[in-house]
């Protein structure tokens, strides 16, 4: 059977039938965690409620699979995985909060099952770097083969690593979160995730394929995951369980690369304002791509987050301007009928 036939077999049984399966994990409704603090790893900073009542099968530890269905059946996705831990190591700081102690504790082990997963998976890619590698194939304006890896699951599974760590104190997740950042500091061709455009923009890049596309929701996920890793490094010297030198050289590598991918959101994020709705990414065919009402829901979600953790002004700005846009019955109509009609086009 062909792809394409697989594809939209695929499409049919997730969107157009009561068995959701892995859509309904990615499309939760999007939430600020409260009690953000931006000097610390503390609870993450999207809620992820729905993520942690996911529903679907697990291996026989207690690891989230997700049934694709069809052709790729049911996989390993190291981003879900990360997630969903994050989304129980929130439920583990909220219920220790409200003294429920027996919870607080289930939550915790539910989150490190997910991350002893991540320390047990992170391989070698064809250049000696270590990724989460996703093993099935899949499409995003091309086919991904089998092994393909993901500036979004690097960022994520450093989030989870090193809050795991910061609860237990096992030097496992520290040195896993340390090699998985590696990716994120290096260019697709030498084996990392990052993208440098024509202006010397620095881009972490969710899917690396022929054409980047700047995913904006990917990159402010991956981003997320180099500030944590910062807040690790700084624990981890704290701690003393890093020499200085180590630590201060991570320190400097991790906060360059914060500082220089935020100075690449502040410089094109006017880009993904379409003037009545926001883009999913920065793809150059004709139509450009919206984003779905979640993913515009996302976006708002997200640079609230970007401004608490930086406070420029920016983030705040399109944070009022995308909520200016979704208030609207005219605009909020206009992108659905937009979306569809790039649906037909494109898919």
């Amino acid at each position: 059977m062909s792809d394409r036939l697989n594809y939209f077999r695929r499409i049919f049984r997730v969107y157009l039938t009561r068995e959701k399966g892995y859509l309904s994990f990615w499309h939760e409704k999007p939430a600020v965690s409260r009690g953000i603090r931006n000097n610390e790893l503390g609870i993450y900073y999207q809620t992820f409620e729905d993520k942690a009542s996911y529903a679907g099968p697990k291996d026989k530890d207690g690891v989230i699979l997700f049934d694709y269905f069809f052709d790729i059946g049911r996989q390993y996705n190291p981003l879900a995985i990360a997630q969903y831990g994050l989304g129980h190591y929130n439920k583990h700081i909220e219920t220790r909060g409200k003294g429920q102690a027996v919870k607080s504790k289930e939550h915790l082990e539910i989150a490190r099952i997910q991350a002893d997963w991540l320390v047990n998976n992170l391989e070698e890619n064809n250049f000696g770097i270590r990724v989460w590698k996703h093993k099935f194939r899949w499409h995003y304006k091309e086919y991904l083969e089998a092994g393909w890896y993901s500036a979004h699951s690097q960022g994520t599974g450093i989030s989870l690593l090193g809050r795991i760590y910061q609860a237990t104190g096992d030097k496992r997740y520290l040195e896993t979160a340390k090699k998985a950042f590696l990716s994120l500091n290096l260019p697709a061709e030498k084996g990392g995730v990052q993208f440098i455009d024509e202006n010397k923009n620095i881009w972490l890049e969710e899917y690396l394929i022929k054409n980047p596309t700047h995913i904006l929701n990917g990159f402010l996920w991956a981003l997320w995951g180099v500030w944590d890793f910062l807040l690790l490094i700084r624990y981890a010297l704290e701690q003393k369980t890093l020499s200085r030198v180590e630590g201060l050289q991570k320190e400097e590598l991790a906060l360059k690369l914060w500082n220089d991918c935020v100075i690449t959101l502040k410089k094109n994020l006017p880009r993904y304002d379409a003037d009545f709705w926001s883009l999913y990414d920065l793809s150059e065919q004709t139509l450009k791509m919206l984003a779905s009402p979640f993913y515009h829901k996302l976006h708002i979600v997200q640079l609230k987050i970007m401004y608490i953790l930086t406070r420029e002004p920016i983030f705040d700005f399109y944070v009022k301007k995308f909520e200016e846009y979704q208030k609207s019955w005219l605009r909020r109509n206009l992108a659905l009928v937009y979306k569809v009609i790039f649906k037909v086009v494109y898919f």
